[in-house]
């Protein structure tokens, strides 16, 4: 399914496929030779997404833009399904394996690989030929890679990010749990997505 958002319409070179329950909706460019599976959903928001060619996007997926951050993705990129990319520069010849999530501002390198549950954190940069284990986290500018069980040193690095002021344009709280408010976070993210009230599919 083609929708138009924002007064733009996907663009598809006539050699990808789109398969019929994948949703494209927006400033959607999509080159040749490339295949898009069954549940994928492609969304441009404020900024547009641009696939390259001859890439498999598998089943179930999300990729994203934001009005901050664009999506580029280079030529032979293979994303796997139940990934996650939001607003990020993934260049040629990568494997983002299975449940792959890689955040906004994120950079991967040519010829990367994010292996299975694999994490590529806010503003994070990885070389060309970097690898990023099963679940392990990639966070940093370069990326330094740890286990998840490495938590107060991730979330170290992630403070020096400013996940919250990058994602959301608010300020980290000093408190336990969830360290943002939660109130303009939510009032911000169902008002900024109203605008799809006037989508209308488009034939393709």
């Amino acid at each position: 399914m083609l929708i138009e958002h924002q007064g733009k319409q996907p663009s598809i070179d006539p050699t990808a496929y789109i398969a019929p329950t994948a949703v494209i909706c927006g400033d959607v460019t999509i080159g040749p030779r490339t295949h898009v599976s069954y549940g994928t959903v492609i969304e441009a928001h404020g900024s547009p997404v641009r696939i390259g060619a001859q890439c498999a996007v598998r089943e179930n997926l999300n990729i994203r833009s934001t009005a901050r951050d664009a999506v580029e993705i280079g030529d032979y990129v293979l994303i796997g399904p139940h990934a996650s990319l939001k607003g990020c520069v993934v260049e040629d010849e990568c494997f983002l394996a299975t449940g792959a999530r890689i955040y906004q501002g994120a950079r991967v390198g040519t010829r990367t690989e994010v292996r299975i549950d694999g994490i590529v954190h806010v503003g994070s940069v990885l070389p060309p030929h970097s690898l990023v284990p099963i679940k392990w986290v990639a966070v940093g500018d370069p990326a330094e890679i740890f286990p998840p069980d490495r938590h107060e040193e991730i979330d170290a690095i992630l403070a020096r990010m400013d996940f919250a002021q990058h994602v959301y344009g608010l300020e980290r709280e000093p408190v336990d749990g969830v360290d943002m408010d939660m109130k303009e976070l939510t009032r911000r993210e169902t008002s900024g997505l109203g605008d799809h009230r006037d989508d209308r599919e488009v034939s393709g």
